[in-house]
């Protein structure tokens, strides 16, 4: 079943995370994610949720997704992230098709 990997992320200082989204699209990809939305408008409909910079990913399964996010590239990368934004990353398994 397929897994989805959302994040909201506040990006703090622009330069630094710049070469954190320049490069995490890689290690994504070699994991089988790829991004289904990151960051473009987004329209809050119901209650007080105030999303930011939001980012949504499909992987193939929860334990490549999991792969990916313990990887040792995606780890040098996500310092990166940590420096210079604030966020909320949460992982969910879909439906089988």
């Amino acid at each position: 079943m397929p897994a989805y990997l959302i994040a909201n992320i506040q990006v703090t200082n622009p330069d630094g995370y710049r070469g954190y989204a320049e490069q995490v699209g890689a290690t994504i990809e070699a994991h089988g994610g790829h991004y289904l939305a990151r960051g473009g408008p987004v329209e809050v409909l119901e209650g007080e949720w105030e999303p930011q910079r939001l980012v949504v990913l499909e992987f193939l399964t929860l334990e490549s997704a999991h792969a990916w996010y313990r990887s040792a590239e995606y780890e040098r990368l996500k310092a990166l992230r940590v420096d210079n934004s604030h966020g909320q990353l949460v992982l969910t398994e879909g439906l089988a098709a």
